[in-house]
């Protein structure tokens, strides 16, 4: 049996796997951080960056899923990943800058800057708009 998944899929599993990429070795900057701190623990944000890393490409895993058995042309579920996926590596990078920066231990403590908020408010439209437009092509397609 052949079978040969749809290029939306494919492409949001090779974002998915430059994302688990990332954790891993933001995985080995943790590990340095936690070997030479006098604390025993990498900064929060390093950490942060290698967690969030990992459940975002395993989440990117389940997108591909929906993404294949999605109803919805291609072009749309590709938007779909693709918002998705911008979205868990602009967090990432974020986590990362702070961590390198070593500026803060909550980038929401205090004053939260006008772009900061707008920028979560897109991500949360950014992520669940997107993934109910894989999950209702999965409905749509599988029910």
């Amino acid at each position: 049996m052949d079978f040969t998944l749809g290029i939306d899929t494919r492409i949001t599993l090779l974002g998915t796997g430059l994302i688990f990429l990332s954790a891993l070795l933001l995985g080995a900057w943790k590990y340095h951080g936690i070997r030479t701190s006098p604390r025993g623990a990498a900064h929060v944000y390093v950490d942060i960056a290698h967690r969030a890393a990992l459940l975002y490409a395993f989440a990117g895993v389940l997108l591909a899923v929906f993404t294949e058995l999605s109803a919805w042309p291609t072009a749309v579920n590709l938007i779909a990943d693709l918002v998705i996926l911008a979205f868990f590596v602009g967090a990432i990078a974020s986590y990362v800058l702070h961590g390198a920066r070593r500026d803060t231990t909550n980038q929401f403590r205090g004053r939260i800057p006008g772009t900061l908020r707008l920028s979560m408010y897109g991500l949360i439209a950014g992520e669940v708009g997107g993934f109910l437009v894989l999950f209702s092509g999965f409905l749509a397609g599988q029910f």
